[in-house]
């Protein structure tokens, strides 16, 4: 099939390579033109400079596959994409939205005619090689169009991706997907930091992430990684341990609010984000001034 890809990021870039390869036709647009010329130079990517020729390169129906920030820029491109488009025509939405954004640009496209999906995508750099994890949302209709590229783009043609539900859907179990990930390597940060202060046993945590690899049943693809970083670092000691967020474990938290589930994990695990981004921490500086006034424990005088 042949689709436009709005954004030639690390995933929009990836995923366009896995579509050329593939043998779709990939019509390529990035706000900053070297991006897309240079990638029109590696592969054969149909560049486009502006989302009007992007949407000129392609035949009815046409496909347009956004994968820019989420908020905002996704926001922007949508609107004007709804602009340049057709009724018929589709739009992806590959990016990490709030499902209830999606929800409300689902349904201002469909008053315009104009099919909406939405592709939680997961796979991050190990895409192009390994495939897609794809959550996707959306009519069945407009599933169907689209189905050649996720297949191809997915880790098996039946493997790796589905439809879940109604427009916002796929979008949503992406958040709890995220929600989930927070908390799995919130667990195995902790493990490994318990090891690496038992000095006496000089644990090499890189040799224990390897064993743990094969045959325990605390493997997967995030330990596989792990491993990979403490090979190349196994004392970390070129990282600060600085964490952001992306969002999504923020949404996911709200949701079990929402909703009355109780989720003490995955909210544990956003905290912990948080916690790693403050250098000297009132909190803490209270709870030793409150030790102190209650029972005279000795307090660590600041520099």
């Amino acid at each position: 099939m042949k689709l436009a890809m709005i954004g030639l990021g690390k995933m929009g870039a990836n995923m366009a390579r896995r579509l050329i390869g593939g043998g779709h036709e990939v019509v390529g647009y990035n706000l900053e033109t070297a991006v897309t010329h240079t990638l029109a130079t590696e592969v054969s990517l149909i560049p486009a400079y502006s989302l009007a020729e992007a949407v000129e390169k392609l035949e009815p129906p046409r496909v347009a596959w956004v994968m820019v920030p989420a908020g905002n820029p996704t926001e922007s491109v949508i609107t004007k994409l709804s602009n340049l488009l057709a009724a018929g025509d589709l739009i992806v939405d590959g990016g990490n939205s709030n499902y209830k954004e999606t929800m409300r640009r689902g349904q201002m496209l469909a008053e315009k005619g104009i099919n909406f999906v939405d592709v939680g995508t997961s796979g991050g750099v190990w895409g192009l090689t390994e495939g897609y994890s794809m959550m996707v949302g959306g009519t069945e209709t407009a599933v169907a169009t689209l189905t050649p590229a996720l297949k191809t783009l997915a880790p098996g043609a039946e493997l790796g991706w589905g439809h879940v539900g109604p427009s916002g859907a796929g979008h949503f179990v992406k958040m709890i997907h995220n929600g989930i990930e927070y908390g799995l390597m919130q667990a195995y940060a902790e493990g490994f930091e318990i090891m690496k202060a038992k000095e006496e046993f000089d644990l090499d945590l890189h040799q224990i992430s390897e064993i743990w690899r094969f045959g325990s049943v605390v493997r997967s693809w995030l330990l596989d990684l792990t491993a990979n970083a403490l090979s190349n670092d196994g004392d970390l000691s070129n990282i600060k341990g600085y964490v952001p967020d992306s969002g999504e474990g923020r949404w996911t938290v709200q949701e079990a609010i929402d909703l009355d589930i109780p989720a003490p994990i995955i909210t544990h695990s956003l905290f912990a984000r948080f916690v790693s981004r403050q250098d000297d921490s009132f909190a803490a500086k209270l709870l030793a001034a409150m030790r102190n006034q209650f029972g005279g424990h000795a307090v660590v005088k600041a520099d």
